[in-house]
């Protein structure tokens, strides 16, 4: 049996209503990037807190970090989208888990809650790598100046620290991109469902997964670039080599 291929197939009308099978993997790669960034500025934000509390002195808080880190960081990513989809609405109050099962944007939501704390356990660790990877006399400097344990964070180390992290930083980026298509499972109409769904109407396999695939590819070269220009703008003569580049 030979397979008939379509390249016309994404100028065809959709049977979902979304106008054609183009249209609708443009509407999957919105949602796409709405949860990817959405997760990203959660996972970034929580990241950096749970990241520096690694780092400080305090032993029982230092437990408590990496107690995070560990749970979020061992459990496999689809079994935690599961539970937080499935199970957290019957761990709650009824009232309270109603009211999450009926929000219309409940798998977005969910979605951008799972990534977000899946990945903020990976951006801790690459934060405190880069807080460890400063020379132990900045910290002493800040300390010297007169400034208090948490001003010598917020002027002294995290900015040179996040600077040193940004090729790593960029590869979860990266990751949180291609993570996302893991909430096709919870019912996100992202890119990687909307490919599959396109698949199941047309039968245009192999057209439907081409084009999400170059979709991600071009998507992640332009985030990779942008990075690289953050990188080399931000740098900070003779401490970071703004042409290394090579971590992305």
């Amino acid at each position: 049996m030979n397979y008939h291929w379509n390249w016309r197939i994404f100028w065809e009308a959709s049977p979902e209503g979304v106008g054609t099978y183009m249209d609708t993997l443009w509407s999957g790669l919105l949602w796409t990037l709405a949860t990817a960034f959405s997760a990203w500025v959660m996972a970034l934000v929580i990241g950096a807190i749970i990241g520096t509390i690694r780092t400080m002195p305090n032993k029982w808080a230092v437990r408590l970090a990496n107690g995070y880190v560990e749970l979020f960081r061992n459990i496999p990513l689809l079994v935690q989208m599961f539970l937080w989809y499935f199970v957290m609405p019957e761990l709650v109050p009824p009232s309270i888990g109603n009211w999450l099962k009926a929000m219309p944007n409940a798998s977005f939501i969910t979605a951008v809650i799972c990534l977000g704390f899946f990945t903020s356990a990976r951006v801790a660790v690459q934060v405190s790598a880069g807080i460890h990877a400063l020379p132990r006399g900045q910290q002493l400097a800040g300390t010297a100046l007169g400034l208090t344990l948490p001003q010598t964070y917020r002027y002294i180390l995290l900015p040179m620290a996040f600077r040193i992290v940004i090729p790593p930083l960029t590869s979860e980026f990266l990751n949180i991109i291609k993570n996302s298509a893991v909430a096709l499972t919870i019912g996100l109409m992202e890119l990687t469902a909307r490919a599959r769904s396109m698949q199941e109407f047309s039968f245009q396999v192999f057209e439907a997964f081409t084009a999400a695939t170059i979709i991600y590819i071009v998507v992640n070269i332009f985030m990779v670039n942008l990075m690289r220009m953050l990188e080399k703008k931000v740098a900070v003569p003779g401490f970071i080599s703004s042409s290394s580049g090579g971590g992305h």
